[in-house]
């Protein structure tokens, strides 16, 4: 999956800087949220540093496609800014937010069992389909023209860069194969990046002691 992945030269041409290092994990037992992710969570939030200048470069970046970064955040930015009191949801997202919210680097996570086709990141032409929920109810929105967003051959897996994932493709506990998606933008160095993914794999690891990971940079040619 890794190898499969894309990112469009529209996107490249908005932002020449953009690299995302891409995990995949196969043969994970998750499960719920737990006194340990508990602790990673609390730990990350102790080193939580809102002055980073990643998270400026990322409003940035939202900017320069139409979003506005104070009303529809970076996802890194709106989880150091809950450091407070960050949610549990289960040990797997528990794992790759605590490193979200201690490297300072928007962090996602795909269950590849519900993917269709490989991951790429594009500018929407506005039609793409984007599976969420309003109002408690099951719904479908449409990204904005130009927008970028992660997407598959089934429709937009998550909107405007990193900000809000679709329903289908959310990690679960039962979710045994998954993509996790490290994002970057200059001044984040190459180093830092790949400490971060190292971290994210130890963590799964603990999680799951047999699982396979693999990684691969994905950036500018």
């Amino acid at each position: 999956m890794p190898d499969e992945i894309t990112v469009d030269a529209a996107v490249y041409a908005l932002r020449p800087d953009y690299a995302v290092l891409a995990v995949t994990a196969h043969g994970l037992t998750g499960g719920p949220s737990d006194a340990r992710s508990a602790a990673w969570l609390a730990d990350a939030a102790k080193s939580a540093d809102p002055e980073d200048p990643h998270l400026d470069a990322w409003r940035e970046a939202y900017r320069a496609f139409g979003a506005k970064p104070q009303r529809t955040r970076p996802s890194m930015d709106a989880l150091i800014r809950r450091a407070g009191a960050l949610p549990q949801v289960n040990l797997v997202v528990d794992a790759y937010n605590a490193v979200s919210v201690a490297r300072a680097l928007p962090v996602g996570g795909e269950d590849l069992a519900a993917y269709r086709g490989p991951a790429r990141l594009v500018r929407a032409t506005g039609e793409e389909d984007f599976d969420t929920v309003a109002g408690g109810e099951p719904a479908v929105e449409h990204p904005a023209p130009g927008e970028v967003v992660w997407r598959d051959d089934a429709g937009v897996t998550c909107r405007r860069w990193n900000w809000r994932q679709c329903v289908r493709t959310r990690i679960t506990e039962d979710t045994a194969d998954a993509l996790f998606l490290l994002e970057t933008l200059a001044p984040y160095g190459r180093e830092r990046l790949r400490e971060a993914g190292d971290e994210l794999a130890a963590r799964l690891r603990e999680i799951s002691p047999d699982a396979r990971i693999a990684a691969r940079l994905v950036e500018a040619p």
